[in-house]
Formats: structure tokens, sequence, C-alpha cells
């Protein structure tokens, strides 16, 4: 599970990570459509070291990346495939994950080291799709965003998701009780349940 965060300032963005490490999340997406994201990466890696894996999203371009990844961010996370990107998480040996929406662009995502197939927008095709991709791909590595939530997430990992990556549906509410309910459907899932 990967929790996406959008926290508006280094106090907001804390106070969700807490939150999401008391429901059981550890792997955090900050996203670089906050202002400063840099600074709050900054601030996250320091605060939580390796309690967390600390990721960047909403990442477009290669400069972006760099600057999340001197900023502590462990894994970058894109909309779409970028190969100068990709090449840069590969240079610095940092995890890439690539939105895709096609077989082609999965494939030449993988081609390139892209280590996880975003699936984005999820919604628009279902878990479903997650199969059809591993008919062809049964190594594509592929995480669902976009229409995640409790309700379907153990749906998608029986699909054959490596992970989700949820942001609205975990921030709505209780997010210390979403976090929990996301991993127990999670864990079910995964013991074949």
């Amino acid at each position: 599970m990967v929790a996406v965060v959008r926290g508006e300032t280094v106090e907001e963005a804390n106070a969700i990570v807490e939150k999401c490490i008391d429901g059981g999340i550890k792997a955090i997406e900050l996203t670089f459509t906050v202002p400063f994201a840099h600074r709050v990466i900054e601030e996250l890696a320091r605060k939580y070291g390796d309690q967390i894996i600390l990721g960047a999203g909403t990442v477009l371009d290669s400069e972006t990346a760099r600057i999340a990844i001197l900023s502590g961010a462990q894994f970058i996370v894109s909309p779409n495939f970028n190969p100068e990107v990709t090449r840069l998480c590969n240079r610095y040996r940092k995890a890439s994950m690539a939105g895709i929406l096609t077989i082609g662009e999965a494939v030449s995502a993988m081609e390139a080291g892209v280590d996880v197939l975003k699936l984005f927008p999820g919604d628009l095709f279902g878990p479903a799709f997650i199969k059809d991709i591993k008919g062809p791909i049964p190594y594509a590595q592929i995480m669902p965003t976009g229409g995640v939530s409790v309700d379907n997430a153990a749906e998608w990992i029986r699909a054959g998701a490596v992970a989700v990556d949820a942001g609205s549906s975990l921030m709505k509410g209780d997010v210390r009780a979403n976090a929990a309910a996301f991993m127990e459907q999670i864990k079910l899932a995964r013991e074949g349940k």
C-alpha cells in the first residue's frame, strides 16, 4: 500500500503521515503538487528515517526527480512514462514507477527500466485489466492508482497488483482507520481470503 499525501504544509503532511503509520502504511508518496514539496520531503525524511519508505509523486521531468531524490525520496512516481525520469532513477538507483495505460506503454516502460508500472487511472479499466496485461507479460509489476478504495483494494491485489496506490479515498474521514482498513483488506487478499 502506498499512501498518496498532498499535505499543503510540513505540519499537515506530518499529521497525515503519522496517521498512515499508525494505521500500518509505511510507503508514503508526497506529490509535487504540494508547494515546496522538496522541503516537505526533506523534513519527512529527517523525521521518519527508516520508519517509512518515502517517495515523490506527480514527477513530470528528470529535474524534479533529481530534486526529490536529493531531498530524500527513495522512489519516484510519475503519471506517465518519461524515459528521462527513468534514466535518472536508474542512475541514482532509486525505484521508478511510471504511469501506463496500454501494453505498448507497459513494454516501453519496462524496457527502459521502470520498476513498477502505475496503472493510471485505474478506475478506467478496473482490476481485470491487470490480468489482461499479465497474460502476455506475467512478470510485469503493476500498481493501480485512481479509483482504488478500501472496498476494491483486495480485488486489485487478487488480480495481481504488486501494491495499490490511494490518496483521496484514504484521506476521506479518519485517515488512521482508513489506513488500517486498507491494510486489513490487502492482508486478507494476500492470504487468499
